[in-house]
C-alpha cells in the first residue's frame, strides 16, 4: 500500500510534484488570455457557493493554477487547486491503460472473451471480448441504468455481489454492433484486472501506475481513511445546496472510484503520452477510434472519448459521480491539458465543467470558442420541421413550432429550444450538440441527426405520426393536493418532495430544480417541462402511502416518508 502523507509532509509534496511537472511561473501565454481564463471559471463557480479547481497547462507550464468558490460550505472553507476531488469516470482511464499494461505483458489479450478470467459470467450465444468492454460496444446492461440498483446505493457490496446485479441480464444488443456508455463493463474490466495480475485493482493502479508517475495525492475512494484536502460533495435542494447523497464507494469501482487532484490528473497525461506506462503502440490502440461491425463510428476509443477541435485532435473524459462532476481534456499536438474539478452537482451549463474545459483549452491554443451565430428561420421553413422522429429503442424526438420557435423533445426529456445555424444544423444554446434535418432530392425533411459532442451522432426518421396534444389539465380541490404534501423516497439518499404553492403542486426531485405538476386526474399528475407523470397510491383507508413516477418507460417506486 502507498504511504498516506499527513499535513505536515503535503507542503514538501506539493513542491515537489509542481517542479515535476514544470509548473513554474507561466512564461507562455500573455496576461489578456490568463485574466480571460480566469474571468471564464470564476463566472462559472460563484466565491459563497461550491467550487472547482481548475489546471490549464500548455507546454508544461500552467497558465491557470486556481481554485474557485468553496471546498466546504460548513466551515467556509475555499477550495485550493491541490485539493483532492472525487473523479468520476475519469477513472476509466486508468482502468484502460492498466488492461492495456497487462496486454503487454501477455496476461490479456483484447480478443479475449471475458469467461476466460470469469468462467462464471454467461454472456448466452454471445462472445464478449476484453475489447468490447474496453469500447463500451458489449451489450452488456449497465447497472447504473436499473431501476433495482437505485435503493441499493448506501450498500457496501464485494465485486462478486456487484457483478450479480447485470450477471443474469440478457444482452442489449449483439457485441460489437452498437456503441452504449457502460459502467457494468468497467467494472468486469477490474475484475479481469485482478486475476490476470493477482493484485487487487486498488493495489494495482496505487501500485503500478500512481506511484511510478509520483501521483502522491490520488487515490482509490473510500469514507473511512482521513484524506488531507479532500473537499466535501454538494447536489442542488429545495433551498439550495445540500450536502450530497451518499454513496458506497465499494460500487464505482474501476468504473469511478478514483479520487485526485489537478495536479496529478496533469502527471497522469504527461506521463501516458511520455510513453511511461505503456509503449507508443500500445497508446496508439487505445487512442484509436473504435468502429461497429457496419463500419459506424463510435467517437470512442479505450477509456477516452477521441473528438477534435478547430481540425486538433482532442483525448479526453469527464466523469460525474454523487456530490462531484470533472473533466480532463488533452491536446496532445498542441501540448495542452486541462482539469476542472467540481464538488457539486445540479448546476446549469455554465457550472459545466466539459464546457469550461473546452473553452479553457480553445483559449489555450489562441482558437477561442465562438457559438454559432443564430440566422432568421422563416415560419414556413419552421413549420415543415415540426413532426415526431423515431429512433432506436423506442426513443422518440417530438419537434414542435410554438409562438415562432422550434421546440425539441426526447422521450422523458424536456422541452428546450432549438435555434437555427447555417443551413439544416440546429443548436442548443450553450451546448456543443448539434442537430441536422436530413431531406430527400425534393427537399422534403426525412429524418433528423442529433449529435454530441462526444459519442456517435442518434438518428432518427420521420414518421407519420401526429403530434401528442397538450394533456388536459382537470380541477382538483386543494384538500387534495394537500394531501399529497410530504417527502417520498425513490432510493435511499434520493428522495421527492411535494410542496403545494397556492393551488398549484410543486416537486423537487434530490440535487434537482423545483417544477409544477399539473393534474390530470385526483391521483396521476404530469410535468410540462419533462416528459414525466407521477401517480400517486393511496391505500384502503385513504391514506397517501407512496407514488411511481413514470418516464422514459421506466416506472420509479416511491414510498412515502412523511
Amino acid at each position: 500500500m502507498r504511504e498516506r502523507f499527513g499535513l505536515g509532509r503535503l507542503v514538501v509534496v506539493l513542491v515537489a510534484v509542481v517542479a515535476g511537472l514544470g509548473l513554474g511561473a507561466a512564461g507562455a501565454g500573455t496576461k489578456d488570455v490568463i485574466a480571460a481564463m480566469d474571468a471564464l471559471a470564476a463566472a462559472a463557480f460563484e466565491g459563497d457557493g461550491p467550487g472547482a479547481a481548475v489546471l490549464v497547462v500548455r507546454d508544461g507550464k500552467p497558465l491557470l493554477r486556481k481554485g474557485y468558490g468553496l471546498a466546504d460550505l460548513e466551515l467556509g472553507v475555499p477550495v485550493a487547486p491541490e485539493m483532492v476531488f472525487r473523479i468520476g469516470s475519469i477513472t476509466k482511464q486508468f482502468t484502460a491503460v492498466a488492461v492495456m499494461m497487462l496486454v503487454e505483458e501477455g496476461k490479456v489479450a483484447l480478443a479475449d472473451p471475458v469467461t476466460r478470467f470469469l468462467p462464471d459470467y454467461s454472456t448466452g450465444d454471445a462472445v464478449v471480448t476484453v475489447e468490447h468492454l474496453l469500447n463500451h460496444t458489449s451489450g452488456i446492461p449497465s447497472y447504473t441504468n436499473l431501476p433495482e440498483w437505485l435503493p441499493l446505493q448506501r450498500k457496501d457490496m464485494t465485486l462478486e455481489e456487484l457483478i450479480d446485479l447485470f450477471r443474469d441480464r440478457p444482452l442489449e444488443f449483439v457485441p460489437g454492433e452498437r456503441w452504449k456508455y457502460n459502467n457494468s463493463a468497467y467494472v468486469l474490466l477490474g475484475a479481469v484486472i485482478e486475476q490476470a495480475s493477482g493484485m487487487s485493482y486498488q493495489e494495482f493502479v496505487e501500485q503500478r501506475i500512481f506511484e511510478p508517475l509520483g501521483m502522491v495525492r490520488s487515490y482509490y475512494g473510500a469514507a473511512d481513511p482521513i484524506i488531507p484536502g479532500r473537499v466535501r460533495g454538494y447536489a442542488r435542494g429545495k433551498d439550495g445546496f445540500v450536502n450530497a447523497p451518499y454513496l458506497s464507494m465499494t460500487q464505482p469501482y474501476a468504473a469511478g472510484s478514483l479520487l485526485s487532484t489537478v495536479d496529478d490528473l496533469a502527471l497522469w497525461n504527461q506521463g501516458l503520452l511520455a510513453g511511461r506506462l505503456i509503449s507508443g503502440q500500445s497508446l496508439g490502440r487505445v487512442l484509436t477510434l473504435a468502429h461497429l461491425a457496419d463500419g459506424g463510428g463510435t467517437g470512442y476509443g479505450f477509456g477516452f472519448f477521441l473528438t477534435r477541435y478547430e481540425g486538433r485532435r482532442v483525448v479526453e473524459h469527464g466523469g460525474g459521480i454523487h456530490g462531484f462532476v470533472s473533466y480532463g481534456l488533452a491536446v496532445p499536438e498542441e501540448k495542452v491539458y486541462v482539469a476542472v474539478l467540481t464538488n457539486a452537482t445540479g448546476g446549469g451549463s455554465e457550472r459545466n465543467p466539459e464546457t469550461l474545459a473546452v473553452k479553457l483549452a480553445g483559449l489555450a491554443m489562441g482558437v477561442p470558442y465562438v457559438e454559432p451565430a443564430e440566422k432568421p428561420l422563416a415560419p414556413e421553413t419552421a413549420a415543415f420541421l415540426a413532426g415526431v422522429y423515431a429512433g432506436r429503442d423506442e426513443v422518440k424526438v417530438y419537434i414542435r413550432v410554438e409562438d415562432g420557435k422550434v421546440l425539441y423533445q426526447r422521450t422523458g426529456g424536456s422541452r428546450t429550444e432549438i435555434l437555427a445555424a447555417a443551413g439544416d444544423t440546429f443548436f442548443f444554446p450553450g451546448s456543443f450538440t448539434r442537430l441536422v434535418f436530413d431531406r430527400d432530392g425534393l427537399g422534403a425533411v426525412t429524418g433528423l441527426r442529433v449529435a454530441p459532442r462526444l459519442g456517435p451522432a442518434m438518428a432518427f426518421a420521420r414518421t407519420d405520426e401526429e403530434l401528442p396534444g397538450e394533456r388536459e389539465v382537470v380541477a382538483v380541490p386543494s384538500g387534495t393536493l394537500q394531501r399529497y404534501v410530504g417527502e417520498y423516497e425513490i432510493s435511499q439518499g434520493f428522495t421527492l418532495t411535494v410542496t403545494l404553492d397556492g393551488e398549484q403542486l410543486m416537486t423537487q426531485a434530490t440535487g434537482q430544480e423545483r417544477v409544477a405538476v399539473y393534474p390530470e386526474s385526483g391521483t396521476a399528475f404530469f410535468l410540462k417541462v419533462v416528459d414525466a407523470r407521477l401517480v400517486f397510491e393511496i391505500d384502503g383507508t385513504g391514506e397517501v402511502t407512496g407514488l411511481v413516477l413514470h418516464q422514459a418507460g421506466r416506472e420509479f417506486q416511491a414510498r412515502k416518508l412523511r
